[in-house]
């Protein structure tokens, strides 16, 4: 029985994306191959490692330990491949890093010095849902994850990266407009604009708003944080963003921000990792790199 690294590694995406056409795409890998593959290694295994459904796939018990040893085996490669990066001059690295979107606002700095510094090693770079980031590391699918401390990390280790607090924006003729701080509760009447109903954010909102025995109104999801911005500036609503986003674009689009004064509204940002001493020589180092400053 042989499988090969691109075998394995195509195994973890299906059984993470519960979707061989998902799996595929994540693999960089087109459907009819990752079928072949599928279908090669349950052939070699003699039993069947997947159960198809209308709804995705499931690994079975077989799939279960296949996915496992998968782990181990391509966690220990590239441990290898950091290691000799050392003494083999030209041998590229790679880490797999997925991140929050809140986390994706701070990164570009810390990961510019260094790629300059490190000019043979690369980053692959993945914004999640935190959750996601959480059980992707968790299951070996990516040497790092940031995520917000509102997510339940598990057994994961981690470290601080960066402090993120929400704010309140409004359009300059909002009454809210000029005071120091402001309590979720007391806007909670207002109309807002906001993230997808999936992201991590509007999730937490909705998660205090309902604590309060109220509900967050949306007028409009919008994907990204220049867009809510804009719409708030333009005075469809209120939003509660990042500050670090508000900070980017209140000069040019002219709104206000009022801190949010609830202690939820500062979230940190955890760099996470199954084993932070396990990891990569190269994966160690940009953890340096993230942690500076903090």
């Amino acid at each position: 029985m042989r499988f090969d690294m691109t075998d394995l590694r195509l195994f973890l995406h299906v059984v993470e994306a519960e979707s061989i056409t998902q799996g595929s795409e994540r693999a960089g890998m087109a459907l009819a191959s990752a079928s072949a593959r599928i279908r090669g290694m349950e052939e070699m295994s003699g039993v069947p490692l997947l159960d198809r459904g209308a709804r995705g796939v499931r690994p079975t018990q077989a799939g279960d330990a296949l996915a496992h040893h998968a782990r181990i085996v391509l966690g220990q490669m590239e441990q290898m491949r950091g290691d000799l990066q050392l003494y083999a001059k030209g041998l590229r690295g790679q880490i797999r890093l997925l991140s929050g979107r809140a986390a994706m606002a701070h990164l570009p700095e810390a990961l510019r010095r260094f790629l300059i510094d490190h000019p043979t090693i690369d980053v692959d770079l993945e914004e999640r849902q935190s959750p996601d980031v959480v059980a992707a590391v968790a299951g070996a699918l990516a040497d790092l994850g940031i995520a917000a401390d509102t997510t339940d990390t598990g057994s994961l280790e981690t470290r601080p990266f960066k402090t993120d607090r929400l704010v309140v924006i409004a359009a300059l003729e909002h009454p809210l407009a000029g005071k120091g701080s402001v309590a979720f509760r007391d806007v909670l009447n207002e109309p807002f604009v906001g993230l997808p109903s999936d992201s991590a954010l509007q999730g937490h909102l909705a998660t205090h708003a309902a604590r309060e025995g109220r509900q967050f109104k949306l007028r409009i999801r919008l994907d990204s944080f220049e867009d809510i911005c804009t719409m708030v500036a333009s005075g469809v609503g209120l939003a509660i963003v990042p500050d670090i986003y508000a900070s980017r674009y209140h000069e040019a689009l002219s709104f206000a921000v009022v801190p949010l004064s609830d202690t939820w509204a500062l979230r940190h940002l955890l760099i996470c990792s199954r084993n932070f001493a396990a990891l990569p020589v190269h994966a160690r180092r940009l953890v340096e790199y993230l942690s500076a400053g903090n």
